[in-house]
């Protein structure tokens, strides 16, 4: 599943922002339901006591509302705080990736809204919950919910039926509304879920279930749509400033008599012995009068003929890619070995054939290549170092963890051993387990592979079988270890850029193009000032032809890249 980021994006560009601004002196939660109340609270990892009347499960939403509505990124760890930032366009100081409160002061400065702003979102939860949604998913929900919608279905009007029929269809199904509930998701398999929190940069909950996912992609809906809000915002800004371009690049072209003609043509006075830099200042002074003029408004056209090009390159550019990372991941899979397979399919739930062949395995696991992984199992420790393993055992009690001289394979077989002892018991030995490896496992697995030795690299791609790795570097060997291991933990849907930096890619990628072209035909109309207009044509042409080189050429780097 893809979105079509041409299509979100045009539709954010084209669309007044539909978040509604009631500015009431009550609080969202006042209006809600007992179960939405525990809901929000279930959502956001709050304990209460169960059974409970719904005044002291509305003061226990106030008591957290601010910490995880206004400033939610306090709970966040490192990476989504880079994430963000990154999204935001905000370089990461150098020195502080690791260091969460120094990402948080940062991400604090860099924050997109009041915290009236975010709380009052959720008087009218319908104007942004759908906004992160594809094409295909609000196409199935309004299916589901026998919501006609006119042909052809485009994305706006999807958005409007989903929109005005959000309360009735919650009623329909016996449901409150104001804050919504698991009934929404219902037509969405867990790798829709798993694919909306990689695409925003959001860890996926560890152990996954449905009820978590369904959770953390609930908590993260309004991020998501203001995020989305702000990306088409600054693309709109940008093609602003490249219209201007335009018209500045069409006044350079134009001689003094030019400029003269077209200044009469539009009833405006030109003072005797203008130099050429005053016709130019008034000219630009009075550009909003271009759009009247026939030259002008040929720019005009051409300009919104190369976005609309230039666009769908660029969506074809990332469709493809994204097609020839599947291709990668197929490719990938076929070499490795066959307990590799096994433990990818018994990572996420999917019965292993007995004795299966490898062929047999390899067709499973591309056909689970974007089921998410079910939660902890003994291939957690996969990419965990020396140092870490050594640390797990030793709160296991195990020997190993203080032999000297243990390999990291040693270690690894003992720390699955140790698991697998602890899963088969249960009750309190367990959930220890999964306790610490909650906590551990985003340490672990920061900076993976960075400080392993050539030997333990090696061993590595072994277990996955990997062929043809002798005589590559160090650095090479990282790189194909990376490789396998996302691929084991994420399938084909490898997080390989968030959607809000690709939404903010789409929109500049297209602007530099016309940019380009647009200095093309700077050029060729200083060369014949009164041919402006065909200049300014050829210029847009120009500019759908070196998108679409662009394109075959951003394809080609990704293929080298994977």
């Amino acid at each position: 599943m893809r979105f079509s980021l041409s299509s979100i994006l045009l539709v954010a560009l084209a669309a007044e922002s539909s978040v509604a601004s009631s500015w009431f002196s009550k609080a969202a939660y006042n209006n809600w339901h007992e179960t939405e109340l525990e809901r929000w609270l279930s959502d956001n990892n709050v304990p209460y006591p169960t059974p409970a009347d719904r005044k002291d499960l509305e003061n226990l939403v106030k008591k957290n509302w601010d910490s995880k509505v206004a400033t939610p990124y306090n709970d966040w760890e490192p990476a989504q705080l880079q994430s963000y930032l990154k999204a935001k366009g905000t370089e990461v100081k150098k020195g502080s990736e690791s260091n969460k409160q120094s990402l948080i002061s940062q991400v604090q400065g860099a924050w997109h809204e009041s915290a009236d702003t975010a709380s009052n979102s959720y008087n009218s939860v319908k104007d942004w919950i759908f906004d992160g949604w594809t094409d295909s998913q609000l196409k199935e929900f309004l299916d589901r919910n026998n919501v006609p919608v006119p042909q052809p279905r485009k994305r706006d009007t999807m958005l409007a039926a989903a929109r005005s029929n959000y309360e009735s269809i919650a009623k329909k199904v016996n449901q409150a509304a104001h804050y919504p509930g698991d009934w929404l998701y219902e037509s969405w398999s867990e790798s829709d879920l798993k694919e909306f929190l990689d695409e925003r940069g959001v860890p996926v909950p560890q152990p996954s279930s449905r009820d978590k996912l369904i959770a953390s992609v609930r908590r993260n809906s309004h991020l998501s749509a203001t995020q989305m809000k702000d990306s088409a915002a600054s693309a709109s800004a940008s093609a602003k400033a490249s219209k201007e371009s335009l018209s500045d690049a069409l006044l350079d072209s134009w001689s003094d008599s030019k400029i003269k003609e077209w200044a009469d043509s539009n009833g405006i006075k030109v003072p005797q012995g203008s130099k050429r830099n005053e016709l130019l200042a008034l000219a630009r002074k009075h550009r909003d009068t271009l759009t009247g003029d026939k030259v002008a408004s040929s720019a005009s056209s051409a300009f919104g003929a190369a976005t609309s090009n230039a666009q769908n390159q660029y969506a074809k550019a990332t469709d493809d890619a994204s097609l020839k990372a599947e291709d990668t991941f197929n490719d990938a899979v076929a070499s490795w070995s066959d307990s590799r397979l096994k433990a990818f399919l018994d990572a996420r739930g999917v019965p292993v054939p007995q004795g299966g062949k490898k062929d047999e395995l390899v067709k499973q696991v591309r056909v689970n290549k974007n089921k998410a992984a079910s939660g902890w199992s003994a291939w957690t420790f996969d990419t965990w170092t020396t140092e870490n393993l050594r640390k797990w055992l030793s709160t296991q009690n195990n020997k190993a963890a203080k032999k000297s001289g243990a390999t990291r394979d040693e270690l690894f077989k003992q720390a699955q051993d140790s698991y697998a002892r602890a899963s088969k018991s249960g009750g309190n030995n367990y959930a220890s387990v999964t306790s610490y490896l909650a906590s551990a496992t985003d340490a672990a697995k920061d900076n993976t592979f960075d400080t392993w030795s050539e030997s333990e690299l090696k061993s590595y791609l072994d277990s996955y079988g990997v062929p043809n790795y002798q005589g590559s570097n160090m650095n090479e060997l990282k790189a194909m270890a990376r490789r396998n291991a996302n691929y084991f933990r994420y399938g084909s849907s490898t997080p390989q850029q968030g959607i809000f930096a690709r939404l903010q890619s789409s929109a500049q990628w297209v602007f530099d193009q016309l940019k380009i072209g647009v200095s093309g035909g700077r050029a060729t109309a200083s060369q014949e000032g009164s041919k402006a207009g065909d200049a300014i044509k050829e210029g847009a042409t120009s500019a759908t032809n070196r998108a679409g080189e662009a394109a075959q050429k951003a394809g080609d780097k990704v293929k080298e890249e994977l």
